[in-house]
């Protein structure tokens, strides 16, 4: 007869009264609270803002839960057009950089410490206060309400400082209806602030020396001579450059921002979607002379995208030139000329690069088209006339239609050769911040 053993009955007990246990509190566990459920309203368009004036923002918030909601956080930041009119003594003030294909933004952080109602639309007691600065042009405002607080900024930037007005409050508007509801369906809203400005975009070619055979280098310039810095959508270049490259040459490298239409025709974009006034893109050629056709002349030009804030024009266009006037020859005389010199056609290259020696938004690394104008003075002349730079000693530069282009040129390829002597024009200002 066997006996059973004591701790395997006490276990089966325990495990009785363990399950009844379970089953107990499982009961009497009460229902969880909803989660919140805020919404902001749309944020209609503003326009016509004048650079230094003030700029007030009206704004909707809903809580469509069932519960009120003791405390909501409100986030807006902007764009570097604009700056916090008011300092909210309950908002926390920091500086974003340029991140992601995203330029530097100004964020506040407002802790609202009152309760929301359900089914109520609430109001700021003012309107948002904002500032447009002199570089304001095209601007973006975006905003949040958490029911909790929101945490750091995946882009890093300045460390927060509250404000030291009065606070940002709300008050009750008036009961939400259906359409109250539908506006209010998401927790988040945008709107463009377009400022009353303008911006000159500026292009610099080159005029250069050389015989048949040499290897050199023609630095294309593009800047924005201000004074508001341009922001397009995101993943659109800035500009876009046509560059027509003179007869007689071919191209050995073409800089990483510019991809082969013809060959003798380069579309190029910029690093980033926007582009900071006093900064730009440069955008250096290496070229090889095939044959020397005196004065053979290539063209810059931007391509067909509107700017109604350029109101400039005269520095829309800018010449290659290559042995201008040298009366040098390698014993062949056709001077014919091929689409290298034609100024017409449009840009297929839309998007912005990643790489490369970028000098926009302040963002990415590299030269800006201002600093150019502080290169290097050596071995150089400045005869070449609007919108071109000259470059003397053996250089030579601008493209034929001989051979397919090498994308990927190199920032060192400016300093080959030796002798480069960049002149951009009403630039020099600028050059010299660098």
């Amino acid at each position: 007869m066997t006996h059973p053993l004591p701790g395997r009955r006490l276990a089966r007990g325990a495990v009785g009264v363990l399950a009844a246990t379970v089953l107990t509190g499982i009961a009497v566990v009460p229902a969880s609270a909803a989660e919140p459920d805020l919404g902001i309203g749309p944020l209609a368009p503003i326009t016509d803002v004048r650079p230094g004036s003030g700029v007030d923002v009206p704004f909707s918030l809903l809580n469509k839960g069932t519960d009120d909601v003791g405390k909501v956080w409100v986030t807006y930041s902007v764009t570097s057009g604009l700056t916090a009119a008011d300092s909210y003594s309950n908002c926390r003030y920091s500086k974003e950089p340029a991140h992601d294909e995203a330029p530097a933004r100004e964020l506040a952080v407002c802790a609202v410490d009152q309760p929301l109602k359900p089914g109520v639309v609430y109001v700021p007691e003012h309107p948002l206060g904002l500032k447009a600065l002199d570089r304001a042009l095209y601007d973006n405002l975006s905003m949040t309400v958490e029911a909790t607080e929101p945490g750091p900024s995946d882009g890093g930037g300045s460390d927060p400082v509250p404000g030291t007005g009065a606070p940002l409050k709300l008050v009750e508007k008036a009961p939400a209806t259906d359409a109250d509801r539908a506006d209010h369906d998401e927790d988040s809203a945008s709107s463009d602030v377009t400022a009353v400005n303008t911006a000159d975009f500026a292009l610099t070619g080159a005029q250069l020396k050389g015989k048949a055979g040499d290897e050199v280098t023609a630095t294309v310039t593009f800047a924005n001579e201000g004074p508001a810095w341009v922001y397009r959508e995101p993943g659109r270049s800035a500009a876009t450059v046509d560059v027509r490259i003179p007869p007689g040459t071919s191209v050995v490298k073409a800089h990483d921002f510019c991809t082969p239409v013809t060959r003798t025709h380069y579309s190029c974009g910029t690093s980033q979607s926007w582009v900071d006034e006093e900064r730009g893109e440069e955008y250096p050629f290496v070229l090889r002379i095939d044959k020397v056709v005196e004065g053979a002349t290539g063209k810059v030009s931007f391509d067909g995208t509107d700017r109604p804030f350029d109101r400039n024009a005269a520095n829309d266009t800018a010449d290659i030139v290559v042995n201008a006037g040298s009366g040098t020859t390698d014993g062949s005389t056709d001077g014919s000329s091929t689409d290298g010199s034609s100024t017409g056609g449009s840009s297929a290259a839309g998007s912005s690069a990643t790489g490369g020696t970028a000098a926009t938004g302040g963002s990415s690394g590299g030269s800006d088209a201002a600093s150019a104008a502080s290169s290097s003075t050596s071995g150089g002349s400045t005869d070449g006339g609007p919108g071109t730079r000259t470059v003397d000693g053996g250089l030579a530069a601008t493209g034929s239609d001989s051979t397919l282009p090498v994308v990927g040129a190199s920032a060192a390829a400016l300093l080959a050769g030796g002798g480069i002597v960049y002149a951009v024009r009403r630039r020099t200002a600028a050059a010299e911040q660098r």
